[in-house]
């Protein structure tokens, strides 16, 4: 199975929610690493890295997000290697607005 790191781009109404720290929980829970932040475009961006089944499940659980939110679309890739460089193991941060 191995390890995968992708980035995702959340859309829809995922500011103002509590998604970011929803979403740190629940990374932090699946025991997978990375970060979160709010972007200027009212999306969510996060990179995401750790066994290839707990990504996955968190990503299919990002559909959902916390209670208040609606999310429209998950735009995920692999990350690049200058995404990664704030990530940090066993950590899921949540890093200022972009």
């Amino acid at each position: 199975m191995g390890e995968l790191t992708q980035h995702l781009v959340i859309a829809g109404i995922v500011q103002g929610v509590g998604y970011r720290q929803w979403f740190r929980r629940e990374a932090e829970e699946r025991g997978v690493s990375g970060w979160v932040r709010n972007r200027a475009d009212e999306t969510v961006e996060a990179v995401v890295t750790g066994p290839r089944a707990a990504v996955d499940d968190l990503v299919r659980e990002a559909m959902n997000g916390p209670l208040g939110a609606k999310v429209d679309r998950i735009d995920r890739r692999e990350a690049t290697e200058a995404e990664t460089k704030a990530v940090r193991a066993g950590e899921m941060a949540i890093l200022p607005t972009l």
